[in-house]
């Protein structure tokens, strides 16, 4: 049987499967992988399935003069954390998760749009604290998010299943930024020039690219200041799409209504002016945290390796 490291637990139906066909090592915490861990793992296994944060780096891969390993069966759609090009000069395949988490990023996406845009959080935090003093007319008014326009950065799969849920749900006008031309959005839906043409237009804009060298910071400041004053940021792709510092400053000033994070740039850690900030909804990285979604992105992994050892054309090679 070939040796296989899974870097964390997965669902239980997984891990049966993966155990019934291979030599499988689990990790047995659910802490990122260090590029020492990665480079071990590269010389004592014939395949990795790594997550989210594993330092497969390029230093990582490099040490390696002749690695035994020759995939890795990434869980999960986004792969910033493995270089790939450092990989595929060793002969190592990589693969993802895509499709799986589709849907249940998107549904995120609207949690987090709705959450921050009707201070749910806030309002959450007012009912615990004890300080609720009962409705009034006038009681934590917010934005109403029918009828208005839903700026997206990026229009891949994610941002496409996004604008559907707006559109159709709430009758929100859509307009987008992606870095090449999409001819069909899936809903009605008008590809503006730039991105500080998104953020000037839009009531929310919701960032979902993938997180890569080029995509580092597209939210920086000047970004930010292109928003409008009642408008609300949602991030749910990396956490360092978004520069954190200027995110910051921007809520402290007052100078957009408001923001909600399922990322963050130095996951798990999350900056104590972040959390005191009260115009801002944080969530723990939950978008794709439903059974059966993780359960479909692990067999999807699977699927991967059984192609790949038995000869067959990998369905998801990145």
């Amino acid at each position: 049987m070939k040796r296989l490291l899974v870097s964390r637990a997965l669902p239980d139906s997984v891990m049966q499967v993966l155990q019934a066909e291979y030599d499988v090592t689990l990790r047995p915490t659910t802490q990122p992988m260090s590029e020492d861990e990665a480079s071990a793992a590269l010389m004592g296994y014939d395949a990795v399935l790594p997550t989210l944060g594993d330092g497969f780096t390029a230093d990582a891969i490099g040490r390696v003069a002749a690695p035994r390993c020759k995939i890795l069966a990434n869980f999960g759609v986004g792969y910033n954390h493995i270089d790939v090009a450092a990989a595929a000069a060793k002969g190592i395949t990589v693969t993802n998760t895509p499709g799986a988490v589709t849907d249940a990023t998107a549904d995120i996406a609207l949690t987090l749009i709705l959450m921050a845009a009707r201070r749910a959080g806030e309002g959450e935090r007012l009912v615990r604290s004890g300080s609720w003093s009962g409705w009034h007319p006038v009681q934590m008014l917010g934005m109403h998010i029918g009828g208005k326009t839903v700026g997206i950065i990026g229009m891949g799969r994610i941002g496409k299943a996004i604008a559907k849920r707006c559109h159709d749900g709430f009758g929100m006008k859509v307009v987008f930024h992606n870095r090449s031309n999409v001819a069909d959005a899936g809903v009605p839906a008008k590809q503006l020039g730039s991105l500080a043409e998104v953020m000037a237009t839009a009531d929310v804009v919701v960032v979902a690219v993938p997180g890569s060298p080029e995509t580092h910071h597209l939210i920086d400041a000047a970004a930010l200041k292109a928003m409008q004053p009642h408008a609300y940021l949602v991030n749910i792709s990396r956490g360092d799409v978004i520069d954190e510092a200027a995110l910051i400053a921007t809520l402290q000033a007052g100078e957009i209504a408001g923001a909600g994070l399922d990322v963050y740039e130095q996951e798990p850690h999350v900056p104590d002016a972040l959390k005191a900030l009260d115009n801002l909804v944080l969530l723990p990285h939950l978008g794709t945290n439903a059974e059966e979604v993780r359960t479909n992105m692990g067999m999807m992994a699977v699927e991967n390796l059984r192609a790949f050892f038995s000869g067959a054309q990998v369905p998801n090679r990145v």
